[in-house]
Order: structure tokens, then C-alpha cells, then sequence
């Protein structure tokens, strides 16, 4: 019964979430800003699926950067959508405009899309945003993975955002959220701690794409170690809670 309840729940706010944005979209012409908004309220829906969230900011970033997170499941509508900071778009594919009222809401708020499937578009598309991160000063949030990692821990990187931070001169930023896999039972009241945290600026200018894979793995290496950190704090966490 809890489940049905929860699920019917978080539709019904997701759905008036997506609504209420699109509106505020609009009427603020789509300021990338908007992005953050959104995402946060969002992430507000933690608490109806019986998560804790922790997250862990650095609102002293004012220039723009690549942030790089890692991508679990459908939870990280209410986890790490709340870190996307202000002035901040995302990139995402292009199917996702048929999503519906999420689809609308995507759009209205200024993301950018990318046709996955044609190469030669998404290289153009991403040379196009190094050029909107240089002009107009913003942020981009991407999900180097490329796809959910469903419990397979932390996924290869593609190469897209770090090509991205290195053509437009900006550092990366990692923000890492904890293990979700199996984390979330819609049956059951509490579901425990997630922490989601921002971590330092990597600088990118010594890098090119005769050395981005150095690149990668070096931001790969901090995100995994980070994930291990925060997986064994949140198991810390919930035990001191269920004893």
C-alpha cells in the first residue's frame, strides 16, 4: 500500500513540478538559471521516497566549469539533481523532449540537446557549447558515463565533457553521489542516507586532446575514490541510525 501511495505521490509532484517550471521557464526566457531551480525542486522529492539527503556545496564557484557526475538511476531525479548550481545547463539526448511534461520542462528551461546517434552532429553540437560557455558564461552538467550505472559501480568516462572543458579553457568539476543501487524500497518507511558532494575544481589548461585520456583517468580515479569514501560513510551513518 505504502508503495502505491509513494508512487502516485511522487508522479502527481513530479508532474506539477514540471508544469510550474515550464511556466517559470518562459517567463524568465529561459535564463539557464532556471536549470538549477528546477533540478532543486526536484531533488526536494528525497524525502517522499524515504531517502535523508546530504549534500555537500561549493558556492564559492562563480566562473564557469564542466561538472561531472556519476549517473545510477531513475533516483537521481531526488539526489543529485540538487547539486546543479546556478547558471547551469545540462546537455542530454534528444529523445528526451518525448518524455512527457519532463520532455517540456527540459526544453523551456534552456538544456541543451545532442542527437546521440549521429556523431558527426554531436561533435558539432559539442563545439557549439564550448562557444556558449565561452559567450555567455555559463555552466554545463554532464554525465560522462553516457548511461545509468545500475549497480555496476562507477562506468568508464566517454570523452565528450573533458574534449568540452579543454576546448573551452574551463576547470571540471566532479560531484559524486553515493551508492543508490538497490537503496530505495518503496515498501519500507526509511531508506537511509544518500550523500551527494561537490568536490574541488580540476584545471584542465594542461591538457589537449593528445593527452585527454590522462585527463579522464584522473577525474575517473578521484570520482571512484570518492564513491568509496562516501559508500562507507553512509554505511556508518545508517547503522549508528538503525542501532
Amino acid at each position: 500500500m505504502l508503495k502505491i501511495f509513494r508512487i502516485f505521490l511522487v508522479a502527481l509532484a513530479a508532474i506539477l513540478i514540471s508544469i510550474v517550471g515550464t511556466f517559470y521557464a518562459l517567463v524568465r526566457l529561459r535564463h539557464p538559471s532556471s536549470v538549477g531551480v528546477v533540478a532543486r525542486w526536484f531533488g526536494s522529492l528525497h524525502t517522499l521516497v524515504g531517502l535523508k539527503l546530504i549534500t555537500r556545496k561549493k558556492p564559492e564557484i562563480n566562473y564557469p566549469v564542466i561538472y561531472i557526475g556519476n549517473h545510477q538511476n531513475n533516483y537521481d531525479m531526488v539526489t543529485i539533481s540538487s547539486m546543479v548550481a546556478e547558471n547551469t545547463v545540462s546537455i542530454g539526448k534528444k529523445s528526451l523532449i518525448w518524455i512527457p511534461f519532463f520532455g517540456l520542462v527540459y526544453w523551456a528551461t534552456g538544456n541543451i540537446f545532442i542527437h546521440r546517434e549521429k556523431r558527426s552532429s554531436a561533435i558539432e553540437t559539442m563545439n557549439k557549447v564550448g562557444d556558449i560557455v565561452k559567450e555567455r558564461k555559463v555552466s554545463i552538467w554532464m554525465f560522462p558515463e553516457g548511461t545509468r550505472s545500475r549497480g555496476r559501480g562507477l562506468l568508464p568516462f566517454k570523452t565528450g565533457a573533458f574534449h568540452l572543458a579543454i576546448s573551452a579553457g574551463v576547470p571540471i568539476v566532479p560531484v559524486v553521489c553515493s551508492d543508490l543501487h538497490n537503496k530505495v524500497d518503496l515498501n519500507r518507511r526509511h531508506n537511509g542516507t544518500v550523500i551527494c558532494e561537490m568536490l574541488e575544481p580540476i584545471d584542465t589548461s594542461n591538457y589537449s586532446r593528445e593527452n585527454v585520456k590522462e585527463l579522464i583517468e584522473k577525474c575517473h580515479n578521484i570520482m571512484q575514490a570518492k564513491f568509496e569514501q562516501l559508500n562507507q560513510e553512509v554505511a556508518q551513518l545508517d547503522n549508528t541510525q538503525n542501532t
